[in-house]
């Protein structure tokens, strides 16, 4: 497995499986999940809503992924995780690893050999870049995959040069 940190557009990785950074009702909203269901379409959203009628009522859980189509993404399929709300006072880190880590089992399973994350919880989650990125390659290094290639695509520069500093001090030896 290769961990590749880039700057991008999560929506136009050519990768089998993209990973949104979802809300519990996985109707959209904003940041990732809404950049997701614009450019990926409505295929995505409909997918979404039976997913909701079904077996979602209440919606998804914080830390856990369900997958759908990628509609006209690049990609084949969206993996949706609801990332945690930051909080100093309540150690939510362990939900937080969970959505990368049933993000990347789920990937596995559908047989993709190539995954792009966002730095899920990082935006209006409020949870604190440097330690959102120790979270994401903390959990994608210790969960056991077949997937080959894992890219975590961040959104601007400065997120890209806090990420390979967590990265360098974190994992020197990749």
């Amino acid at each position: 497995m290769r961990i590749e940190l880039v700057t991008g557009d999560i929506t136009a990785e050519r990768v089998d499986a993209v990973v949104n950074a979802a809300n519990s009702s996985l109707l959209g909203g904003g940041g990732v999940d809404g950049a997701i269901h614009r450019r990926g379409g409505p295929a995505i959203l409909e997918e979404c809503r039976a997913l909701r009628a079904s077996q979602y009522g209440r919606g998804l859980a914080v830390g856990q992924a369900v997958v759908t189509t990628a509609g006209r993404l690049p990609a084949r399929w969206v993996i949706h995780t609801v990332g945690p709300v930051f909080s100093p006072d309540v150690d939510r880190g362990p939900l937080l690893r969970s959505c990368y880590t049933t993000s990347l089992t789920l990937a596995a399973g559908l047989g993709a050999r190539s995954v792009a994350f966002p730095l899920i919880s990082s935006g209006v989650y409020r949870w604190p870049k440097d330690d959102a990125v120790l979270q994401a390659l903390t959990a994608l290094h210790a969960e056991p995959t077949t997937v080959d290639l894992i890219r975590l695509v961040l959104f601007d520069e400065q997120t890209r040069q806090i990420a390979d500093q967590v990265y360098r001090t974190t994992f020197p030896n990749p």
